[in-house]
């Protein structure tokens, strides 16, 4: 990156500047600079995961002290070894250790984030709040001399991908990398890839979701390298299109991820995984991925892994795998279902998308420890409880609206559907990321069984069983068996509904969003682009239509003017006769 060596530009007080808090951080800015009040529970989770994800390191260093000595001792036949301790040091947030954590935020903006990061994570040992932006950094500056962090937070002024590219040598690497872009982060993950420690954490948010959510494909295929498709579920296939971006980019350097947390919130969906070497271990990689198949008439889809995996009974080794190539496709030529054709999407992650030991343990904490105090901290419950419920071995979901949807049916309601699956014997569970989901082992045959069962009790009108659309292919065969929808079964209602939580979130203020870059989006003057923007093309279309009937109105006015000037004239005309 070439930076400018002209002399350090002067940026001029703003007298409207203000002063914006969050928890105990404090912001003095102008409305040059980024910031997004939305995006507070980003960062209450990144912050809560830091936490969590440190205890854990933690012990997993102790542990391997542990058996570090253990095997010195074997080897060297000691019969009194030094003693490790077993319990973890104490932290405390706002002091720097040499042993903690190295932190990366790559694109600062403010340096709010890196400044609550610093005043509220426990073991911190370096912060760099780094940005392009010359009058960002200034503003990086400012506020961590304003919070009094100096000793923790380290101002960058240079290019994020450069700084992560000078930053590979063993003893310069980050445990920790945050990347919150503007779009999408995809130009990021090389650098961010090369400069994590062995097992770091790397935190990354895309914004894009018009993208990720299937509405422009061959831009998704650029930025991503994966097809979506437009479905009910396409938040969860945001996600799982992003993870494999990341496997991808790992896999180049001998590398792979462990997610921990991947969730889809407001506008954006933010994912949290370790970053592992190994070169055996990426060789899994294949049979992570799987292609997506779509019918194109009743929207029903399979998935088909990239590899397969199975036991090497010819090896020494009980665990060595043999790996192998799955033959396809998975469907066939037309819908088993309906006889439509189908779209084909992906590769998308199929594995599972989050730890449970880990959403536990990251439960527990905001639950027990000084996290309670989070601003978003309900909010924070709601999601991890709703992550907890989630069945991990299925990928993506449908929805019961959808389904009823495509047979013209009145709509079931979702704890009848819930309940007519667990009675049958299969498995169901919501997803976080949509409250009309239905996340279930069950096969699409018995969904679409269980729909001719409910058809029973509300008929389809006869005129809508046209030939050749998916609701009389589904329909005009017959229920394989009678589902049992009125009496609700005892996991019908997961807990997390039955306590209340605040499992989704409603729109929070007028006209949020991902807003604009360099925009302050709190005050008067929040988001005055994106006002003027708002229902901007149906308002051209109805200007639009107004001109033109007013140039249909106009000749018509001309000819009644003339008509009313000849009558008038008239009677003169006959006077003079």
């Amino acid at each position: 990156m070439e930076v400018d060596e002209e002399k350090p530009q002067i940026i001029a007080e703003n007298p409207n500047e203000s002063v914006i808090r969050e928890r105990n951080a404090e912001i003095v800015s102008g409305g040059n600079v980024f910031y997004n009040p939305v995006q507070e529970f980003n960062r209450d989770l990144s912050i809560s995961v830091l936490n969590v994800y440190y205890r854990r390191l933690t012990k997993e260093r102790i542990e391997k002290a542990q058996k570090k000595q253990r095997k010195k001792v074997k080897e060297e036949d000691q019969e009194k070894p030094s003693p490790v301790s077993e319990d973890p040091p104490t932290y405390e947030a706002g002091t720097r250790y040499e042993d903690g954590l190295r932190i990366l935020e790559a694109l600062a903006a403010t340096g709010l984030r890196s400044i609550r990061y610093a005043q509220e994570i426990a073991g911190v040992r370096q912060i760099v709040a780094n940005d392009l932006s010359r009058q960002a950094v200034e503003s990086i500056k400012t506020n961590v001399r304003h919070n009094k962090v100096e000793e923790l937070i380290e101002p960058s002024h240079s290019d994020a991908m450069t700084l992560m590219y000078l930053s590979t040598q063993q003893e310069k690497r980050f445990d920790a990398v945050d990347l919150d872009p503007y779009g999408c982060p995809n130009r990021f993950l090389d650098g961010a890839m090369q400069c994590l420690v062995d097992g770091g954490l790397l935190l990354v948010t895309a914004t894009d979701m018009a993208v990720l959510a299937g509405n422009a494909p061959e831009a998704c295929y650029v930025k991503y390298g994966s097809v979506p498709l437009r479905m009910k579920c396409c938040h969860e296939m945001a996600l799982r299109i992003l993870l494999h971006c990341i496997e991808s980019h790992a896999n180049r350097h001998g590398k792979y991820i462990e997610p921990l947390l991947s969730i889809s919130a407001d506008f954006y969906v933010r994912i949290f995984v370790r970053v592992y070497a190994g070169q055996a271990q990426c060789k899994l990689s294949m049979s992570k991925q799987s292609w997506i198949y779509q019918c194109t008439g009743c929207e029903t889809f399979t998935l088909q892994p990239l590899g397969t995996t199975k036991p090497n009974p010819t090896a020494g080794n009980p665990h060595q795998l043999k790996y192998g190539i799955p033959t396809g496709p998975a469907v066939n030529s037309q819908c088993e279902h309906c006889g439509h054709r189908h779209h084909l999407g992906g590769p998308i992650w199929s594995a599972p998308i989050h730890n449970p030991e880990f959403v536990q343990d990251l439960l527990s904490a905001v639950q027990e420890t000084s996290l309670q105090s989070l601003g978003t901290q309900r909010r924070i419950v709601g999601v991890l409880s709703m992550v907890q419920e989630e069945l991990q071995d299925v990928p993506l979901y449908y929805t019961p609206d959808k389904l009823c949807c495509v047979l013209k049916l009145e709509i079931v309601p979702m704890l009848k559907f819930r309940s007519a699956i667990l009675h049958a014997g299969y498995r169901v569970s919501y997803s976080h990321a949509s409250k009309n989901s239905l996340k279930t082992n069950a096969p699409p045959a018995v969904l679409w069984d269980i729909l001719r069962s409910w058809s029973k009790r509300h008929p389809v009108n006869p005129e809508r069983m046209i030939p050749g659309t998916p609701l009389e292919a589904i329909l005009s065969k017959k229920a394989t068996a009678d589902y049992e929808f009125d009496e609700l079964h005892p996991e019908a209602n997961p807990k997390s509904r039955k306590s209340a939580l605040s499992r989704f979130q409603e729109n929070p203020t007028p006209h949020w969003g991902p807003g604009t870059r360099a925009t302050i989006m709190i005050g008067d003057n929040k988001l005055p682009k994106s006002y003027r923007n708002q229902n901007k093309k149906q308002r051209h279309k109805t200007s639009q239509q107004q001109a033109e009937e007013d140039q249909k109105d106009a000749p018509q006015a001309v000819e009644d003017e003339g008509d009313a000037a000849h009558v008038a004239k008239q009677p003169k005309l006959e006077a003079s006769a």
